[in-house]
Parts: structure tokens; C-alpha cells; sequence
């Protein structure tokens, strides 16, 4: 696949996958809804195995590969989903991952995305230098947690699911980490329902996505702040970055007070035990950062729940 993904790239994935993942739920907020002058949705992928949506995308690129790259062993970088649903993905099709994290890395995400079968390289310095040591020294195959047409095509199995789900949806809001959540899920709402709307949230303290739309091209940050570390990729990619200048209409920032607050109200309102990156759509629409017509129909992609109980007793 090059250049743009096409909504048959995603209906394709979602065929692939289908008995690798869940459907996950797409479950009214009416209360929060009502606050908020919308009906609300929220798209449960804290749901999906492994707790996040990065499974979806892991699945496609796996099942897609040469059976010689799988063989010689893959790697990859994340700070906390990706590596977990690596992991799991790769000790699904009996192939052995190793994932390079931060040192600083959630204490519980490390050691899931052990408990999953996965190698983890802790560093302090760039990820990504870690990762082409791996690749010089072992010969392993890349999986790159969101700059890869087919990581991203399986992430837009969520916008295909959230169309079955919301027949007159009107607007989703994505959480931004590097852009595949929202490339693959823009790709398929916007071929089949182009009126509606596409709107990604970004943390102001790890707004990779946004810097590299102005400049024009990928831009590395030289550190990230955010309690949404799932959001906190030190930069977007040339695939990301193509997809969202082309088809989505608007990203905003929110900050971390934001969040909390979004946090709080999905896990009171909501009963949902999110991560704080799951929250961010949420805090956009708290802080009214958006122009959405009063009574519009919205869904926010909550993306993952691996929350860190130690995290929460801090934040909450």
C-alpha cells in the first residue's frame, strides 16, 4: 500500500482480524451528553484485548507479513500500549517481540507487555536509536507503533464499527498520539460518510501531530509532558501526517488539567475505568474548544483503559 489508505484497505483488515479482536461496544453517555447540549457516544476500545486499540493495528501488519520477517523476530518502540499489544500479538502467531520503552515507562505497562511474552529494552536515551541498534545487531523486523499503512488501516476498524453504530453520527473526536488511531479512522468515516466530521485532541504537552502539520513535515520533540503518555509519541510520521492534512478537519489541544477532569467524569458518569489518554476527546469537549452544533451526534474513541492505580491516586 502507498500513498493514501482506501476504505478497502480497512475493510480488508477488519476481515483479517475479525477473529483476533474484539468488536468493542459503542455505549451511550447521556448524562454527560445532556451537560454538554449533544448526544454522546463513547467507543469503548478500553475493551479490546490488551486494553487498548493498538491490537487492531498489530494484527493487520502481522498477519500481513512475509513469514521470513516474523521468523527473524520483531521489535518495536512504545511507551506502554503498542509494546503490550506487540507482545501479544507476536506470542499469537509464535513469533518473539522485543520492545524498546523509557526507562520512565508506567511501571505496569513494562510489566504487562512482559506478562504477554515480550522482551522489553529499557532506555534513557531516543527510543528509536535503541531500535535501529536492535535491528543492526539481531536482523529484526520494524513494527512501527502508528507510521505503517498497515498498522493504521487495522486502527480504522474502529471508524467502521462506529458507522454501524451511530448511523447519524455527526462528529468523532480521536485522541493524537503519532496519528494512526485517527488516519485509519478518518479513512473510513470520511469515504463513507464524508459530511461528518474528524477531529483529533492532543495533549499541549506532546503535540507532535500539530507542529509537523506546520512545518510540513515530521518533527521530533525534544521531550514530552502529559499525564496521557499513551499520547506522548515524540513525534508524528510522514504516513500520519499525509492522511491527517488530507482528511481530517480539525485537531485541538488540551491540557493535562483538562484531561484529569475529563477522566473523572468518564470514570463517575460513565462507570468506565479509562486511561488518561482515553479521556482526552472528552476534555476537548468539556473545554468547548469545539464549534459543534447544539444537539450533535458525537462519539469519542475512549482508546485504552491500562490506567496505572498509581497514576490515579496522584492525579484524582
Amino acid at each position: 500500500m502507498t500513498g493514501l489508505l482506501s476504505v478497502a484497505d480497512v475493510a480488508a483488515a477488519r476481515e483479517r482480524i475479525a477473529s483476533r479482536v474484539h468488536r468493542t461496544p459503542t455505549v451511550s453517555a447521556a448524562t454527560v451528553g445532556e451537560m454538554l447540549g449533544l448526544r454522546l457516544f463513547l467507543k469503548a476500545e478500553l475493551f479490546q484485548r490488551t486494553g487498548s486499540f493498538k491490537v487492531r493495528g498489530v494484527f493487520n501488519k502481522l498477519l500481513t507479513l512475509p513469514p521470513g520477517d516474523s521468523r527473524r523476530g520483531l521489535v518495536s518502540l512504545s511507551a506502554g500500549n503498542h509494546a503490550a499489544a506487540l507482545a501479544y500479538g507476536a506470542t499469537a502467531i509464535g513469533a518473539r517481540a522485543t520492545i524498546v520503552m523509557p526507562r520512565t515507562a508506567v511501571r505496569s505497562k513494562i510489566e504487562a507487555t512482559r506478562a504477554y511474552g515480550g522482551e522489553v529494552v529499557l532506555t534513557d536515551g531516543p527510543l528509536i536509536d535503541a531500535v535501529h541498534d536492535l535491528i543492526a545487531s539481531r536482523h529484526l523486523t520494524l513494527i512501527h507503533p502508528f507510521d505503517d499503512l498497515a498498522i493504521m488501516a487495522g486502527q480504522g476498524t474502529v471508524g467502521l464499527e462506529l458507522l454501524e453504530d451511530v448511523p447519524d453520527l455527526d462528529a468523532v473526536i480521536v485522541p493524537v498520539g503519532g496519528g494512526g488511531l485517527i488516519s485509519g479512522i478518518a479513512t473510513a468515516v470520511k469515504a463513507a460518510r464524508p459530511r461528518v466530521r474528524v477531529i483529533g485532541v492532543e495533549p499541549i504537552g506532546a503535540d507532535g501531530v500539530s507542529r509537523g502539520l506546520v512545518a510540513g513535515h515530521p518533527v521530533t520533540l525534544d521531550r514530552t509532558t502529559t499525564i496521557a503518555d499513551g499520547l506522548a509519541a515524540p513525534f508524528a510520521g510522514e504516513h500520519t501526517l499525509r492522511h491527517i492534512r488530507q482528511l481530517v478537519d480539525d485537531i485541538v489541544l488540551v491540557d493535562d488539567q483538562d484531561i484529569v477532569a475529563a477522566l473523572r467524569l468518564i470514570m463517575q458518569r460513565c462507570k468506565l475505568a479509562a486511561e488518561p489518554s482515553g479521556a482526552a476527546p472528552l476534555a476537548a469537549l468539556l473545554r468547548e474548544t469545539l464549534s459543534l452544533p447544539p444537539a450533535s451526534v458525537v462519539a469519542c474513541v475512549v482508546s485504552g483503559g491500562n490506567v496505572d492505580l498509581d497514576t490515579l491516586k496522584r492525579i484524582l
